[in-house]
C-alpha cells in the first residue's frame, strides 16, 4: 500500500476544506456521469464522496472508471465543498467531497451475493453464509460498535468499584443446570467428558469462598437448547458475584450500571432506583414474570363473579380449581367477530388455550352493557360487576380464558402484548425497567412428584422462611431477583446459600440424594465447609442488552458470527463431520458404525 491513510471516511467536515486527505476503504457505490466519476468510499466510520475529474487528472479518472462496488481502494486528494444544491444532509460528510489526485486499487472483489442497499430483503441464510459481506453494512457495524462500547463501559464501571475480572474454565464438569450440556470428550482421560459451562455459577461462588470479594467477567456460556429469536446456543453474559451483601446491594450496583450504559450509548436517562414488583403480582396482573410495563391492560380475575353465571365453560373450569381471567382492550370493538373467533382464538391456541370468550362493551339507552353470544348466560347484575371490575368503557373489548391459573396466564400474557402492539399503546422507543422480586424458592413438578428450583438449587431462601423448609417448603420465598426491560428478561440473580446445612436441605427437597449431590457437586459442597461468606450475584445477558440498545428483535443481529435456528454456522459449515482418526483418538464410535457392526454380527 503506497498511500498511507490519514483520515477515515466519516471524519471530514466542511472545516476541512482545502486540506489534503488520504482515505482507504470499500467502494460503496459508483456513478459514472460520462464526464465526472463519483465514488462513495466506505469504512467503519462512514462514507465520503470522491470525485474524479478528467480535466485535471485524466489518468486517475480513467482508472476510476474501472472500479466496481466492494473493491478496496485508497485515494489521495483535496477536500472541497460540494457544488450548490448537491449537499447531502443525511450524511455527516454530506457537505464535502474529495477531489482525487491519486488512486490505488488495493484489491478487486467478485460481485457480492447481495447488494448492500437491499440486504434487508435478502434471506438471512444468504447473509449468514457470507457474513463477511453482511458485517460490512453500516447498520451491522453500528451494532458491533455498540457491543464494544457496552463491554468497555461495563469493565470501566466495575474496575472503579474495585471488582476483579477473573476468567473461569471453559472445560468444566457436567452438572445439571436446567439445560443440556455441550460435552467435550477427553483424549487423555479416556471415556470421560468435559462440559462447556452453562454459566460460571459454581466457580464464581468458589471465588467468594476464596476471598476474592468482588468478581466480574464478560463470559461465554453454552446451552444445548433450541435457539430462538432472543436465544443462542452460545451466548455472552456479564457475570458478577459479591461477598457480604444483600439483594439490595446487588440490585443497586446493577441498576446503576444499566443507567450508565443507557445514558452513554443512547443518551437516555434511566431513573434509579427502578420499580420493583413481586413475582406474585407479576403473575397475577401480567401472567408472566417478565412483564412489559410500557402499557397497562392488566389481567383481571373474575372467577368470583363467573362462578354464579350459567355459562358452563366458565363454571366447570372454576369447579376444577381453575380460573376465569381476562383483559380489557380499549377501543377493541374494531376487532370483528371473525377476528376474535378465528385469528385471536388461533393465537391463544398456540399457547395451549382451548378457547377465547369475549364481550364488547356497548352503551345502549344511556347504559353500558355487554354484548356477545354468551351475554345471555350472565345476569344484568353480573354484567355490571364485570364492567366495573375492568373499568370498561363504550367500545372496549373484553377477552377471557377459563382454565388452570398457569394455562390462563400462559395464553393471556402474549395476547396482552400482541393486542397492545397492534393498538400502538406504547412508545416503541421507550424503556420500562422493573425488578421482579420475592420469587418462590420452589415450584412443584406434578409429573415427577417433587419440587424443582425456580431459579437454581444454590438460591438462598429468605431468612424468616428457613424454618418452613421442614414444614411448608411450597411457601418458602427466595432471595432471587430478575431485571426486565420491555418484557425481556435481561438478567437474573440471587443471594446464594452459604450455609452447608441449608444447602443439603434444599438438595433433599429437590430429591437430590447425598450420593448424587456428592457426585455432581462434591467439590463445591466441600468448599462451603471451609468458611463461605454470605454472597450473591447476578448474570446480565449482554446479547439481549445490545438487542435493546440497537432496536432489533433478532439476537443474531448483535453477534458477529451467530448460529441459525438449527444451531448451524452457515459461514463455516459447523457442526461438521470429523476425520475417523480423531474419533479413534477419543475412543468414540459413531452410532451408524455400531449399527453396521450389529448387522455384520447377525
Amino acid at each position: 500500500m503506497k498511500l498511507k491513510r490519514t483520515h477515515t471516511c466519516g471524519q471530514l467536515r466542511i472545516d476541512d476544506v482545502g486540506k489534503k486527505a488520504i482515505m482507504a476503504g470499500w467502494v460503496h457505490s459508483y456513478r459514472d456521469h460520462g464526464n465526472l466519476v463519483f465514488i462513495d468510499l466506505r469504512d467503519r466510520e462512514g462514507l465520503t464522496q470522491l470525485v474524479f475529474d478528467p480535466e485535471t487528472q485524466p489518468e486517475v479518472h480513467k482508472s476510476a472508471r474501472t472500479v466496481r462496488c466492494e473493491w478496496v481502494v485508497a485515494a489521495k486528494g483535496v477536500v472541497q465543498p460540494r457544488t450548490e444544491g448537491m449537499a447531502n444532509p443525511k450524511l455527516p460528510t454530506g457537505e464535502i467531497e474529495v477531489a482525487v489526485e491519486e488512486l490505488e486499487i488495493l484489491n478487486v472483489a467478485m460481485t457480492p451475493p447481495f447488494e448492500m442497499a437491499s440486504a434487508e430483503k435478502t434471506s438471512e441464510e444468504i447473509r449468514l453464509a457470507s457474513r463477511y459481506i453482511d458485517l460490512r453494512r453500516p447498520k451491522m457495524q453500528q451494532k458491533l460498535h455498540v457491543r464494544h462500547r457496552a463491554a468497555k463501559i461495563t469493565r470501566d464501571y466495575f474496575d472503579k468499584l474495585g471488582f476483579w475480572e477473573i476468567e473461569t474454565p471453559m472445560l468444566a464438569k457436567s452438572t445439571p443446570e436446567g439445560a443440556r450440556d455441550f460435552l467435550v470428550p477427553s483424549r487423555l482421560q479416556r471415556n470421560t467428558f468435559y462440559a462447556l459451562p452453562q454459566s460460571p455459577q459454581l466457580f464464581k461462588q468458589i471465588l467468594m469462598v476464596s476471598g476474592v470479594d468482588k468478581y466480574f467477567q464478560i463470559v461465554r456460556c453454552f446451552r444445548d437448547e433450541d435457539p430462538r429469536a432472543d436465544r443462542q446456543a452460545e451466548f455472552t453474559q456479564i457475570d458478577v458475584e459479591m461477598s457480604f451483601v444483600d439483594s439490595n446491594d446487588v440490585i443497586g450496583v446493577h441498576e446503576n450500571l444499566i443507567a450508565k450504559i443507557w445514558k452513554e450509548i443512547l443518551g437516555v436517562d434511566v431513573t434509579a432506583p427502578m420499580r420493583r414488583i413481586t413475582y406474585a403480582d407479576a403473575m397475577a396482573n401480567y401472567g408472566t414474570d417478565r412483564p412489559d410495563l410500557r402499557f397497562d391492560m392488566k389481567l383481571i380475575d373474575i372467577s368470583d363473579i363467573a362462578k354464579d353465571c350459567n355459562f358452563k365453560v366458565f363454571t366447570s373450569s372454576i369447579e376444577k380449581d381453575g380460573v376465569v381471567k381476562g383483559i380489557c382492550v380499549p377501543n377493541g370493538d374494531r376487532y370483528s367477530r371473525s377476528d376474535i373467533e378465528k385469528t385471536l382464538t388461533e393465537f391463544v391456541g398456540d399457547y395451549g388455550a382451548k378457547g377465547l370468550a369475549w364481550f364488547k362493551a356497548k352503551k345502549e339507552t344511556g347504559r353500558l352493557t355487554l354484548a356477545s353470544s354468551i351475554a345471555k348466560f350472565f345476569s344484568p347484575q353480573q354484567h355490571q360487576q364485570i364492567i366495573e371490575r375492568f373499568n370498561a368503557r363504550d367500545g372496549d373489548l373484553l377477552l377471557f380464558i377459563a382454565d388452570s391459573q398457569a394455562n390462563a396466564n400462559k395464553a393471556l400474557a402474549p395476547l396482552r402484548c400482541r393486542l397492545a402492539k397492534e393498538a400502538k399503546r406504547y412508545d416503541t422507543k421507550g424503556f420500562e425497567f422493573v425488578w421482579v422480586v420475592d420469587f418462590p424458592l420452589f415450584e412443584w413438578n406434578e409429573a415427577e412428584g417433587r419440587f424443582d428450583s425456580l431459579h437454581h438449587p444454590f438460591t438462598a431462601p429468605v431468612e424468616q422462611d428457613i424454618e418452613k423448609l421442614d414444614t411448608h417448603p411450597a411457601n418458602v420465598c427466595s432471595q432471587a431477583y430478575d431485571i426486565v426491560v420491555n418484557g425481556s428478561e435481561i438478567g437474573g440473580g440471587s443471594i446464594r446459600i452459604h450455609n452447608p446445612k441449608v444447602q443439603h436441605k434444599v438438595f433433599e427437597l429437590l430429591k437430590i440424594s447425598k450420593s448424587q449431590a456428592q457426585k455432581q457437586f462434591g467439590f463445591f459442597l466441600k468448599a462451603l465447609e471451609y468458611g463461605a461468606p454470605p454472597h450473591g450475584g447476578i448474570a446480565l445477558g449482554l446479547d439481549r442488552i445490545i438487542m435493546l440498545l440497537t432496536g432489533t428483535d433478532n439476537i443474531r443481529d448483535v453477534i458477529a458470527f451467530p448460529k441459525t435456528q438449527r444451531g448451524q454456522c452457515l459461514l463455516t459449515d459447523a457442526p461438521s463431520k470429523v476425520d475417523p482418526k480423531q474419533l479413534e483418538e477419543l475412543n468414540l464410535r459413531l452410532q451408524r458404525h455400531l449399527h453396521a457392526i450389529e448387522q455384520k454380527d447377525e
